[in-house]
C-alpha cells in the first residue's frame, strides 16, 4: 500500500514523472519530503522504483528472525565487513529499500548508504509479505546487480537463496530446508544454517 503521494512546494516539476496516474519520486525528493514533514519521523516507508511504499508492521517472529540472522552472520565476519538491520540500501536515484539485513562492505558511508557495490548479501524476512518481496523486490534488486539474496519465508519454514543477478532476474534459486547450511557467495566462510535462522517450533 503506498502512502499519499504529496509533492512538496519546493520540488520542480521535471523532478517528477506521471507514469500510470501515479508520481515516481527520486531518492532525494524523498528525504526532501522527510525533512519538510511531509513523511513523519518515525514513518515506516521505503522507495520502491520511485513509489514511496509502507511498510508492513512486524511481529516477534520476524523480529527474532532478522535479529537471530544478523547474530549469526556478524560473529564469523572480520572487520572489512559488517551487518546492519533494517537500514536504507541506495540502490538507484528512485530507489531505496530497508531490507531486513544487510551484509556491507565496512566503510565510512558519511551522510549516505550502502550502494549495490557495498553489498555482499541483502535479507528479507517474509511471512505476510512474501509476494510482495518475490515479485517487486526481488527484480529490483536483481537489476541493481545484488549478488545475493536469502528471503526467509517463515510460513513455509524455508530459506531461499537468489544469486547471478542477470537482466532483472536471477539466474540461480536455491531452496534450504531444516537440517541444511547454506553460505554466502562472496563470503563462502560465512555459514547460515537453517535451524538458527528459523524460528524454534
Amino acid at each position: 500500500m503506498a502512502v499519499e503521494m504529496i509533492a512538496p512546494p519546493q520540488l520542480q516539476q521535471e523532478q517528477i514523472t506521471e507514469a500510470g496516474g501515479r508520481y515516481t519520486f527520486t531518492v532525494d525528493d524523498y528525504y526532501r519530503m522527510a525533512e519538510h514533514g511531509i513523511l513523519p519521523p518515525d514513518a515506516r516507508v521505503e522507495l520502491i522504483e520511485g513509489e514511496i511504499l509502507t511498510m508492513s508492521p512486524v511481529g516477534g517472529k520476524h523480529v527474532t528472525c532478522f535479529h537471530t540472522v544478523m547474530r549469526q552472520i556478524d560473529r564469523q565476519l572480520d572487520s572489512t565487513v559488517t551487518v546492519r538491520v533494517q537500514s536504507p540500501v541506495r540502490l538507484n536515484n528512485h530507489t531505496e529499500p530497508e531490507p531486513d539485513v544487510a551484509v556491507i562492505r565496512e566503510r565510512d558511508y558519511g551522510d549516505g548508504h550502502p550502494g549495490p557495490d557495498d553489498v555482499f548479501l541483502l535479507v528479507e524476512v517474509s511471512d505476510t509479505t512474501l509476494r510482495f518481496d518475490r515479485n517487486r523486490k526481488i527484480p529490483v534488486y536483481a537489476a541493481a546487480g545484488i549478488p545475493e539474496v536469502w528471503i526467509v519465508d517463515l510460513n513455509a519454514a524455508v530459506v531461499t537463496r537468489y544469486t547471478g543477478p542477470n537482466d532483472g532476474a536471477y539466474d540461480l534459486q536455491e531452496r534450504f530446508r531444516r537440517g541444511q547450511s547454506l553460505t554466502i557467495d562472496a563470503l563462502p566462510a560465512v555459514t547460515g544454517v537453517v535451524d538458527d535462522i528459523l524460528p524454534k517450533g
